[in-house]
């Protein structure tokens, strides 16, 4: 997949393109619906299929105070992007002229002019521009003038759910530990990448050594606990299945920081300093608790620790 990360990268020519337009956070379900849609049209027209995003959430520059966390990063996203088949994504920067950017002039200038657009894909609820002032009826009204048609693809329901596939919702199943369901919702485990790097090693001493990430990833940290899941390291393309600790270990009360480590089930010598590593969440076993004792913390660090082999079909 081509990134441009201005429609001044569009080589004269690139399209004609099939468009989808939106934030494109966490690329969860209902953002694969319409990226399915748009490849099938792509292909139909013979054009070429692109969407265009965002390197922020809107809000951060119009309503900073009512913006919420990304669900990943930017690279995350156009990694998760780049794996559904698309020719190329344009990356705007959104920042004040952006913002004050009409919505005519977004069409005329982005769509038309950059991108040749020949069809746009956008969500029901989707609006850009300045104040808003852009919706799918006003692209339907532009349509005809500028030579491109609309297309407005519904709401992704689960099935047995009556409310719509949003990052608002992962948000929310995350920050509850809920990675199952979040996982369902984003059609993948929710992961987050980081380094791993040295920590206190007191995993090491209670017979459990784990790899910590660094306080720096590339996504939604989900709520304290522990959980069964899998960690990619992609210095060796090896994934290991795993147990995995969010939080601040309250039983020594030492730690100041969030943290995710994984302990490798099953691997006692391996080394994994400097590499970069992906932790997959799949199932949650508890919450974080303080543990009177050192005995105490070793038994149910065990029993975690077979709880999540169970869960991933493996031995411990």
């Amino acid at each position: 997949m081509i990134v441009f990360r201005s429609p001044e990268e569009v080589p004269e020519g690139f399209g004609p393109s099939a468009v989808a337009i939106g934030k494109f956070d966490g690329v969860h379900q209902g953002h694969r619906a319409v990226i399915r849609r748009l490849r099938e049209a792509a292909a139909a027209e013979g054009s070429r299929a692109v969407a265009v995003t965002f390197d922020r959430n809107p809000l951060a520059i119009i309503r900073p105070d009512r913006c919420p966390e990304n669900v990943v990063t930017v690279d995350r996203k156009l990694e998760l992007l780049g794996e559904l088949g698309l020719d190329a994504t344009l990356l705007l920067t959104f920042d004040e002229e952006m913002a004050s950017r009409s919505a005519e002039d977004f069409v005329v200038g982005i769509l038309v002019g950059a991108l040749q657009v020949s069809t746009v894909f956008v969500g029901a609820d989707f609006r850009f521009g300045h104040r808003g002032a852009g919706t799918p009826e006003l692209l339907r009204e532009l349509g005809p003038r500028y030579g491109f048609t609309v297309e407005v693809v519904e709401d992704v329901y689960l099935e047995g759910s009556e409310r719509r596939v949003s990052s608002s919702w992962i948000r929310e199943l995350l920050m509850e530990g809920d990675v199952a369901a979040a996982a369902r919702v984003l059609g993948r485990y929710p992961d987050v990448r980081g380094e791993v790097v040295h920590g206190l090693k007191r995993g090491r001493e209670l017979g459990f050594p784990t790899a910590n990430l660094s306080t720096i990833v590339d996504a939604f940290v989900p709520a304290d606990g522990v959980y069964a899941g899998w960690l990619v390291d992609h210095d060796t393309g090896i994934r290991h299945p795993s147990a995995i600790s969010v939080g601040t270990n309250p039983t020594f009360d030492d730690v100041l920081v969030r943290q995710v480590e994984a302990h490798v089930l099953g691997e006692t010598g391996l080394d994994l300093y400097g590499h970069d590593v992906t932790v997959e969440f799949v199932e949650r076993l508890r919450g974080m608790v303080a543990f009177e004792g050192i005995e105490k913390l070793m038994a149910q660090m065990a029993a975690d620790v077979t709880q999540a082999a169970l869960i991933l079909g493996v031995s411990a």
